[in-house]
């Protein structure tokens, strides 16, 4: 969590003192972190706390935020009357010798412990979208009395998740799909995916709809399932011994990920696994050797994107460099369905592609300021002609990527308009393992086009109109399907316009 910044009065005058037989305060959050206030950057040490055991305290505690003009005062009679039965006062604190902040908020704490812990979250993402939400409007509601609202609606619930749904919906009235907590099990498969590792056996396992049986989709290729034996379509029956009967995929998985030297026991052959490191690659590529008009035989190197993970730029990068020993002449990269991941992966691998000093996006704050990112003399792997797929399924940093290159003349377009999606996500890990997702940014392509909710339009459709030439059978490398990539149409236009950029000596 990271420290606030609202425009405080810091002599409060309507302040009722805290009753001295409160317990004492205990810290439950500790973090530093720099901020912006007045268009200085300030070192804020600053903590949040809650006062514990009150259940058994009531207290008349009232307490004005005199930054939005007083808390709603029904909450505040309510609570010094007892009519929510208990309080709590949450300060939220800034400590620098510069300057010195704090908000004390009232709110009922729960006597429901789990509820309690959740109310903590909610304090702590609230004061994260209060400071770095892209909208300062808040989409034109007071923000400070949406925590107050929400916190008075939560009180009475007795479970956790119960409790969470209210801190989503808090969110959803902020207007954005994209701003949203997720548990602490969704965040651990969200991390697996953008760290692009793991410690388990290199299963992919998912249930089947007519039987309700786990069934392997795929092995992670010199993983400790694959050197077992074990194949895609092979049903798994028990793992350690425990029949999987009613449990579904993500359980399943979580009993076979384990510590790196341990083992587990899957019942397919009855193996006994051992438990290692897992690299998931997000990158699949083949050679597609394939007739020019001129009768020439012609190297291309596709590579299939499938998200943008830590690992994204370095794998590429190999992928690249072996094209590049095996005389591939031209290329094509697909980001077809690609989500996004990582923004700054989608600008690593843009890199790769792009020389000098080229603008890679450009960014817009909640304050309307526009800030462009820029490579820094940057050295293409390779300036062999480049067509990028795209379709409606590549959104978020597939789009940064694909009009970073596209903006700056290094390649074509091919397939059908993206997504729409021209909004930066930060992600926060919380304190009870959950997650936060904030839109904290805006974006436009180089050349200043908005994609937020229009797309980008490619510069040819997908259409096998333009096709008459004959097409090689075999692929060279045998990490995509043959078949599928043969019968692929964009991929037969995006060779075509690869050899026209060929036959006008292009090389971007």
């Amino acid at each position: 969590m990271r420290a606030l910044c609202p425009n405080f009065d810091l002599n409060p005058q309507s302040l009722s003192p805290i009753p001295k037989n409160l317990p004492k305060p205990t810290s439950i959050f500790c973090y530093t972190n720099s901020i912006s206030c007045s268009n200085r950057n300030i070192f804020h040490k600053c903590r949040v706390q809650i006062p514990q055991d009150l259940s058994r305290t009531k207290t008349n505690t009232v307490v004005k935020d005199s930054y939005c003009n007083g808390l709603n005062q029904d909450l505040i009679r309510r609570i010094g009357s007892g009519v929510l039965g208990f309080a709590a006062a949450v300060s939220i604190c800034c400590d620098s010798s510069a300057l010195a902040e704090s908000l004390t908020v009232a709110f009922p704490v729960s006597r429901a412990h789990e509820v309690n812990t959740v109310q903590r979250t909610l304090v702590e993402a609230w004061g994260l979208i209060r400071e770095t939400f892209v909208d300062p409007t808040f989409n034109h509601q007071d923000w400070d009395s949406k925590l107050q609202q929400t916190m008075v609606e939560m009180f009475p619930l007795r479970s956790a998740d119960a409790a969470y749904n209210k801190i989503s919906g808090m969110l959803s009235t902020l207007g954005d799909p994209f701003t949203r907590i997720i548990s602490p099990k969704e965040y651990q498969s969200f991390r697996i995916g953008s760290d692009g590792n793991l410690q388990g056996v290199g299963l992919f396992i998912n249930v089947e709809p007519k039987t309700g049986q786990l069934v392997v989709m795929s092995c992670v290729e010199g993983s400790p399932a694959a050197r077992a034996g074990i194949h895609e379509g092979d049903k798994l029956v028990e793992i350690n011994g425990e029949r999987l009967d009613g449990i579904d995929s993500e359980a399943a998985a979580q009993k076979l990920r384990g510590r790196v030297g341990t083992t587990v026991r899957v019942k397919v052959h009855s193996v006994k696994l051992p438990r290692e490191y897992i690299k998931l690659s997000p990158i699949s590529s083949a050679i597609i050797p394939h007739r020019t008009p001129d009768g020439q035989l012609a190297k291309t190197g596709y590579v299939k994107l499938l998200a943008f993970s830590q690992t994204a730029a370095s794998d590429m990068e190999k992928a690249i460099y072996e094209f590049e020993n095996q005389g591939v002449q031209s290329y094509i990269l697909d980001l077809r369905n690609n989500p996004g991941g990582l923004v700054k992966a989608g600008l690593d691998v843009a890199q790769i592609w792009l020389d000098g000093n080229e603008t890679l996006v450009n960014t817009i704050d909640r304050d309307g300021n526009m800030l462009p990112i820029n490579m820094v003399n940057g050295h293409a792997l390779t300036h062999d002609p480049l067509v990028v797929l795209v379709n409606e399924g590549s959104a978020s940093a597939s789009e940064i990527l694909a009009g970073a290159l596209h903006d700056n003349g290094r390649a074509i377009l091919v397939g059908h308009r993206t997504f729409g999606k021209g909004k930066i996500q930060s992600v926060t890990e919380l304190h009870d393992g959950s997650a936060l997702f904030i839109t904290v940014a805006k974006y436009l392509s180089p050349a200043l086009h908005d994609i937020d909710q229009v797309g980008i339009v490619p510069d040819v459709q997908c259409t096998t109109d333009l096709l008459k030439m004959p097409k090689e059978s075999s692929l060279v490398k045998n990490k995509s399907s043959a078949s599928s990539l043969e019968a692929d149409s964009c991929i037969m236009v995006a060779e075509h316009e690869l050899d026209v950029q060929e036959s006008k000596g292009s090389a971007s």
